[in-house]
């Protein structure tokens, strides 16, 4: 799996013009056979932060995205943030979940 990650810092005047190319692509995105996940995320502390987050089954299916139109869109949206973007890719081995805290908590003593 392949975790794709953009955040952003939006001058307030831009921020309506880019939720609404980050929520097209999202709405797209969810439909892509490789998409298993994506949403968008606001920062509770910096209100002008914006962030996108997808997961996807393979490097190849990410390609394809990367090669789309909405994807361009999401490209041109980046142009219109006040610093340089962060923006990452990491590959995911596996993943667990409540699990991993069950088995850490009943190790422990509690005290």
């Amino acid at each position: 799996m392949i975790q794709a990650t953009v955040r952003m810092e939006i001058p307030p005047q831009k921020s309506a013009e880019v939720l609404k190319i980050l929520r097209s692509l999202v709405e797209l995105c969810r439909y892509d056979s490789g998409c298993l996940s994506c949403h968008i995320y606001g920062d509770l502390q910096e209100t002008n932060i914006l962030m996108i987050n997808q997961i996807w089954r393979s490097e190849e299916d990410l390609e394809i995205h990367i090669r789309t139109e909405e994807y361009r869109n999401l490209l041109l949206a980046l142009e219109m943030a006040l610093k340089k973007p962060e923006i990452r890719f990491d590959t995911i081995s596996g993943s667990s979940g409540i699990e991993t805290i069950e088995k850490a908590r009943s190790g422990s003593q509690a005290g």
